[in-house]
């Protein structure tokens, strides 16, 4: 399915539950829908939407990528779907995404699901360089940087074929938008329930980021996944869709 824009094509996928309540998954840098393929079997009663944002995958290419395209590419979604209920789940800088939608649009928002990311996303500079410079580098760079070193080599490998999709200069532009991401001093203003999911060997945004989302936020709840890194819902897919599920039916 597609979403028009501005006369670009926005690609997302709608698995329906029958219900007016949907939850929406907004991937990371460089990512795309594939990302939450696992979570598209969640065994709630809210509609399952996953997509690409601009300029990644199945998406048009839009000139200038920033943080307030990607928040008004959901808004403008929300509104074309007209649901009852809406949470939000963002992975990374997806993460970044769903929280300034929420602080932007607080009242369309009923509750936030935090993956791997955090209130402020500093990157290392061998990041922005090896992206710039020498994108192959960035690519080799996957498997330690942000998988679990026991992850099973298949699942790393499709994860690479997918993210290779995305251009180097669009996966840069996502990367210096998380570099510039701080809304640290607003977190203790979110009231929705929230959860927060990290993986315990995540090296991109560690587990003490995550903490200081359970530290800030009055209604949340945190879950470290052992044994997993930055990508844990395709590292630890039926935990993370059991913590998931555990959440929506105790708070919604």
């Amino acid at each position: 399915m597609y979403l028009t824009i501005e006369d670009k094509r926005i690609y997302y996928n709608n698995k329906k539950s029958g219900s007016n309540r949907a939850i929406i998954f907004v991937h990371g840098s460089g990512g795309s829908s594939y990302t939450w393929k696992n979570q598209l079997s969640l065994d709630i009663d809210y509609d399952l939407i996953t997509l690409d944002l601009p300029s990644h995958d199945k998406s048009d290419n839009f000139s200038d990528l920033s943080l307030h395209l990607y928040v008004d590419v959901v808004h403008q979604l929300i509104k074309s779907l007209n649901y009852e209920k809406v949470i939000l789940c963002g992975h990374s800088l997806g993460g970044a995404i769903v929280q300034q939608y929420y602080f932007t649009y607080p009242k369309d928002v009923s509750g936030l699901i935090l993956f791997n990311t955090g209130g402020k996303l500093r990157v290392a500079p061998f990041i922005l360089k090896s992206l710039k410079s020498n994108y192959q580098e960035f690519v080799d760079s996957l498997p330690a940087g942000a998988f679990y070193s026991a992850t099973p080599k298949e699942t790393i490998e499709l994860y690479i074929q997918e993210t290779s999709k995305i251009s180097a200069d669009v996966t840069y532009n996502d990367f210096k938008i998380c570099d510039g991401f701080d809304v640290l001093s607003k977190l203790s203003t979110i009231e929705v329930p929230c959860l927060i999911i990290v993986g315990k060997n995540d090296q991109l945004t560690p587990v003490k980021y995550s903490k200081f989302f359970r530290n800030s936020i009055k209604n949340s709840e945190l879950h470290i996944i052992n044994k997993a890194g930055h990508m844990v819902m395709l590292e630890k897919p039926n935990e993370v869709n059991q913590v998931i599920e555990n959440f929506i039916n105790n708070h919604f």
